[in-house]
């Protein structure tokens, strides 16, 4: 059952440790703004999947975050909410998960189940890749004991 929150105020998120993240819901505005984003046009076809998967979340993160506590400086200061910033933060492993994880999975899962058995394009093996190489030879019948 998909449930329905009509709010768009942001709600604030404890990541631990003193962090907490004031977040916007992510919306499908957000993550077609996020895929038009320069940094994620930016990336080449042969990206890996675990680069692509921090430059978008880190170009979601600067749509939906709009204030955060338990951040500072080296000093301990705290510092505002700027791009730079959500993408320094989005490059501490720990936080990036729990973005991933509380923030992003619950839309990702509707995307995924969406996809699960969605057909190939040209048929049902077209999209199918070879596991093993081909033979190099013809294999010689086996002897009779």
């Amino acid at each position: 059952m998909i449930r329905l929150d009509l709010s768009a105020a942001p709600k604030w998120l404890d990541l631990g440790s003193g962090l907490r993240l004031q977040v916007l819901p992510v919306t499908t505005a957000i993550m077609v703004a996020a895929r038009n984003d320069p940094a994620v046009e930016a990336l080449s076809d042969t990206a890996s999947k675990e680069e692509q998967a921090l430059v978008m979340a880190k170009a979601v993160a600067r749509r939906v975050l709009t204030g955060w506590e338990g951040v500072g400086d080296a000093s301990g200061n705290p510092v505002p909410v700027t791009p730079e910033g959500i993408d320094a933060l989005l490059d501490i492993w720990p936080i990036f998960e729990a973005f991933q994880t509380r923030i992003l999975a619950p839309h990702l899962m509707l995307e995924q189940e969406k996809n699960v058995s969605s057909p190939s394009p040209t048929g049902t093996s077209a999209g199918a890749t070879p596991t093993a190489k081909p033979a190099k030879a013809r294999a010689r019948t086996a002897r009779r004991a």
